[in-house]
């Protein structure tokens, strides 16, 4: 067929997929330049300002393809399909008026046309090359994890934190999950930074931003699951252990990252000496100390006992519940 001099694709792209990117090749192919719009409301399960960002950085540079974001206040989900459509058409007429057809692989297609007088071109309406959609990889991601870009995974990572004070195995644990998972783990900070424990302002704030560094690093390449053995809360903890105060950018940073999924480790596995570590002496009362901090917060956690085996098991087992994993 004749190139189109100007096409039209619009959805909602929450989350733009592989079905969409196929779609919009497609549609390019057809176009002397192509149009994508992207819908959105307030109250949309995923920020717009995110969404399109996911669109600019998918196309970035492609001059064929114009992106833009508009506001959807021409839908009324109580009318039956075909009137509903009347109302897209005269959005269309007005925002996109010359036009000469749009792309998509909908039941909308057919009425939409006829109150548009433009042809739908069609493509893919069985999806039988990508079956995917936007609800089924909101509803479950890990499922559809290979129709999702990369640019969008991070989005979907489940970030797990093994929580809790010195010496519960939190790091050689949060390894162990990784390799079991084939993903990666955020490593502590601190041990990159300190050589000591004699801590000042500066140096547990440079801790704590590299911290929230480190896990947005390990976001954009993990597997699904990231594993993560401190967080902000933990520095928040220690600063007010050295300082007696906690500076305001450790709770801002904290804010950041939040966490899927928290295990509170317990102490009853045996103190490993190491140069950084100087509480072996209050283990029960800094095990109290995070476990409050948690409580305060309302955040909710496994708590997680026994020896390194029987620790393994629990956590695998909770990891399975939240993510709908099945042991391979």
């Amino acid at each position: 067929m004749e190139k189109l001099k100007k096409g039209l694709v619009f959805g909602k792209f929450m989350p733009v997929h592989k079905g969409h990117l196929a779609l919009i090749a497609f549609a390019k192919s057809r176009c002397e330049h192509l149009i994508v719009s992207m819908s959105f409301m307030p109250n949309d399960p995923i920020n717009h300002t995110l969404r399109f960002a996911w669109l600019q950085k998918i196309f970035e540079g492609d001059n064929a393809i114009t992106l833009v974001e508009k506001i959807d206040d021409f839908h009324d989900e109580s009318l039956p399909l075909f009137e509903a459509t009347k109302l897209w058409a005269d959005f269309i007429r007005r925002e996109f008026p010359d036009i000469e057809g749009f792309f998509c692989s909908e039941d909308y297609g057919e009425p939409l046309a006829f109150h548009l007088g433009l042809p739908c071109i069609w493509f893919d309406k069985a999806r039988e090359q990508v079956p995917v959609s936007a609800t089924k990889i909101r509803q479950n991601p890990f499922q559809y994890w290979d129709f999702i870009p990369l640019v969008v995974q991070p989005y979907f990572v489940k970030k797990i934190c093994l929580f809790g004070p010195e010496s519960v195995g939190k790091t050689v644990l949060s390894q162990k999950l990784a390799e079991y998972y084939k993903t990666v783990f955020v490593p502590e900070a601190a041990r990159e930074i300190l050589t000591s424990n004699d801590i000042d302002v500066g140096i547990i704030t440079k801790i704590g931003e590299r911290q929230t560094e480190l896990v947005k690093e390990k976001m954009a390449i993990a597997n699904k699951l990231l594993f993560c053995d401190t967080d902000l809360i933990t520095t928040q903890i220690y600063a007010q252990h050295y300082l007696d105060f906690v500076p305001a950018v450790l709770k801002s940073l904290e804010q950041e990252v939040v966490y899927d999924l928290y295990f509170l480790l317990d102490i009853d596995v045996p103190w490993v000496n190491d140069p950084l570590r100087d509480l072996g002496h209050r283990r029960a009362e800094m095990y109290q100390v995070f476990k409050a901090e948690l409580d305060a917060r309302q955040i909710s956690y496994v708590s997680i006992n026994g020896n390194w085996e029987e620790r393994m098991e629990k956590m695998i087992a909770e990891i399975n519940r939240l993510t709908i994993l099945k042991d391979e």
